[in-house]
């Protein structure tokens, strides 16, 4: 009996960890769930910039340097990956997450590089995409609260995250036969902006078909998404036109249409004296 009632107590134990863990590791409101998940964005800047940095002239010292950097940053990804699964109170649904594939993606690429497989480095330019899973840490820290916030955020970010991807894809299949053009990751920067906008000065050009390949990916997108964005933003800033800031007292949500008289989100009334136009 006192085996049984120590077992459950432990097993009670274990269960509020997975709890609290699974919670911080959502939560972006109290000060140690906002700092755990800034010090997660944080590492995959870090990363980011480390790849950056690598593709500079470097001396042998400062590229080993960075090259165990890397190492000590995929060991957090994959402990964190690990702490996710354990804390996950659903761990199929946790895994077939698109979240948590592309966590799985990244931490398998960044091993499988190791056994020299060329090829397989074009892949971790896609790290940037974990930070997906933080743009709510981003959107709390600038302390954006309003709906035309939030999107203009998510576009930029989502501008900002194709735009390194396909800088990355492009310098890594460029750099080895163009070097003279493709020197520097800002290099592709430059390309990448100038053909996803169609501008298409002509001074630099792809030779690989790869290249070429993903030249064309890069206009295709740029003609689909950029628009695309902008429209959902222009279409916000319509409907908010038609919109009030007053606070509820309720929930705190501070906007509403100018005829309501409870609030969207709670149902507690509001204060019509007070709704104030933008």
């Amino acid at each position: 009996m006192l085996e049984q009632t120590s077992s459950a107590s432990n097993l009670g134990f274990w269960e509020k960890q997975r709890q609290k863990i699974a919670f911080y590791l959502e939560d972006i409101e109290t000060p140690l769930g906002k700092t755990l998940n800034l010090t997660l964005t944080g590492i995959i800047l870090i990363s980011l910039a480390s790849f950056i940095a690598q593709t500079y002239p470097l001396s042998p010292s400062v590229r080993s340097r960075l090259e165990g950097l890397d190492f000590m940053i995929l060991i957090s990804f994959t402990l964190e990956y690990i702490l996710r699964f354990w804390a996950a109170e659903n761990k199929k649904k946790f895994v077939l997450n698109p979240l948590s594939l592309i966590d799985l993606f990244i931490i398998l690429q960044g091993y499988l590089r190791f056994l020299n497989i060329s090829y397989l480095r074009i892949f971790r330019w896609f790290r940037v995409l974990r930070l997906i899973r933080f743009i709510d840490v981003k959107i709390s820290i600038f302390r954006i609260q309003t709906e035309d916030g939030m999107i203009l955020a998510r576009i930029i970010f989502t501008l900002l995250t194709i735009i390194f991807i396909f800088s990355g894809l492009i310098y890594q299949v460029e750099h080895p036969v163009n070097p003279e053009i493709f020197k520097t990751f800002l290099d592709a920067v430059y390309f990448s902006v100038v053909t996803m906008t169609t501008v298409g000065f002509g001074d630099v050009t792809p030779l690989s078909e790869m290249g070429r390949f993903l030249t064309i990916l890069m206009i295709l997108t740029g003609i689909a998404l950029i628009p695309w964005q902008l429209g959902d933003l222009i279409k916000q800033l319509v409907k908010t036109a038609n919109h009030i800031d007053t606070i509820c007292v309720g929930c705190g949500w501070s906007v509403h249409d100018k005829d309501a008289h409870f609030c969207k989100r709670c149902g507690t009334p509001l204060n019509p004296s007070k709704l104030k136009g933008f």
